[in-house]
């Protein structure tokens, strides 16, 4: 006979499956394809060029004794090194923030496009104040793919920012400025993290598409549904963006030390150093659902209602005690590392069937999140 795990503290199976997910978005050796949107034909080929080169040194030194024992050394001092001022700056939450360059505009644009009644105008220039934001949503609409809203003069680019934003008109940018703030903070242009950053994203995409699909079913606001679930991973993006750029950093000092010193042994063995996935996967499990709310905080937004939402799936509370907004983000979640997992056939049906019970899961939802298209979300 089935036990219900309906609500409640979370079980223990349901935490190792959740993590299991994490584990797979970090640490998993698959290479996820791009997204539609994501251009980063060069940046794929820099990252199978490091594997490979990676793989081939790492062969070599296994032949070798000596130059093995060198690599193990190196190779552990490097990390420790890594991991070392990475939990230093995620034990000092500002230091993170500034280091990020995330600004209170970009928060408060999210915020402001809760508002029922909110006017383009008022969005108008704190968008102009954001130099990649403005871009992007130039390139938007200049794309092939928006040209129906464009004039009818064919090949006219429109880069004025004013025609731009009524083009797009307030209920598409409540989708595409959440959307483009994620995609910003993801790591970019580092070959160590590019698998590991596409995963993350379709990760967010799958729950933030899940999270407006059941807002929507059970009445609620959609829009905050979908922000949030982005949200979601707004810190553990910046985790990963901070430990990239300090891995980055400390591995090139190093390999021009080496070089320099002419340490052939030492420099193969810098040069064979992965990414310390296993570490940051730590850092993230430890750090990133308070970091969330805390970073937000910091940025004055206490009271927005992102903020709050956030901060109440950080807390241990019981799935049953969660208002109806928190627990269609904690839904949304859910289903994505079910999805995502199912993919990679690290889930059996008993361990899916205890996801849903926990999260109480109805047939409607189910039906309803099944017909959703996850591969991609209809931005205009």
């Amino acid at each position: 006979m089935a036990i219900s795990i309906a609500g409640g503290v979370r079980p223990g199976k349901v935490i190792e499956i959740e993590r299991r997910l994490y584990k797979q978005l970090i640490v998993g050796k698959h290479k996820a394809n791009a997204m539609p949107d994501e251009l980063s034909a060069e940046l794929e080929e820099s990252a199978n060029k490091l594997d490979i080169e990676r793989k081939a040194l790492k062969m070599r030194l296994e032949k070798q004794a000596k130059e093995k024992s060198v690599y193990v050394e190196v190779s552990a001092l490097l990390t420790h090194t890594v991991n070392n001022a990475i939990e230093h700056q995620l034990a000092h939450p500002q230091m993170i923030l500034e280091a990020s360059a995330i600004s209170e505009n970009q928060i408060l644009l999210l915020d402001l496009l809760l508002h029922p009644d909110l006017n383009i105008n008022r969005l108008r220039p704190i968008i102009e104040s954001i130099n990649w934001l403005s871009r992007d949503l130039i390139n938007l609409i200049n794309s092939p793919a928006s040209r129906h809203r464009r004039p009818k003069h064919g090949d006219v680019q429109v880069t004025d920012i004013k025609l731009v934003l009524n083009y797009i008109g307030i209920e598409h940018l409540r989708l595409l400025i959440p959307y483009f703030c994620l995609r910003n903070w993801l790591p970019s242009g580092n070959a160590n993290l590019l698998w590991i950053t596409r995963k993350l994203w379709r990760y967010s995409m799958v729950s933030a598409i899940a999270a407006q699909t059941l807002a929507e079913l059970h009445n609620e606001e959609p829009g905050l549904a979908y922000s949030c679930a982005l949200m979601y991973q707004f810190s553990t993006s910046i985790i990963l963006s901070q430990s990239g750029r300090i891995f980055d950093n400390t591995w090139g000092t190093w390999l021009r030390e080496a070089s320099h010193s002419r340490e052939k042994q030492v420099y193969d063995a810098i040069m064979a150093t992965d990414f310390p996935a296993e570490e940051v996967l730590g850092q993230v499990l430890l750090h990133s659902h308070r970091l969330n709310w805390q970073l937000l905080s910091l940025l004055k937004f206490d009271d927005s209602p992102i903020t709050q939402v956030l901060k109440e799936l950080d807390h241990d509370y019981h799935f049953t005690e969660l208002s109806a907004d928190a627990a269609i983000v904690a839904k949304a979640s859910c289903y994505a590392k079910v999805l995502l997992l199912e993919e990679q056939q690290q889930i059996d049906p008993q361990e899916k069937r205890i996801m849903f019970d926990y999260y109480q899961f109805s047939a409607q939802e189910l039906i309803r999140l099944k017909g959703q298209n996850f591969r991609k979300l209809d931005l205009l």
